[in-house]
């Protein structure tokens, strides 16, 4: 995924009609877990792993 891609999320809207669109940039941050995996423990890791995290 590109270091920019951002996910839109809404949250709310229920009974109170009340939304919130929530900006989540995934891209930098899936780019950040790559570049650490070195000093992320091995639970991270294998979490990770389990979603599908490609690490090259």
């Amino acid at each position: 995924m590109p270091r920019k891609h951002v996910e839109r999320i809404v949250v709310g809207g229920g009974s109170g009609g009340d939304q919130d669109v929530r900006e989540y940039r995934v891209g930098a941050w899936t780019g950040n877990q790559r570049s650490r995996a070195a000093t992320l423990t091995q639970e991270r890791i294998d979490q990770l792993s389990a979603i599908g995290m490609r690490w090259t």
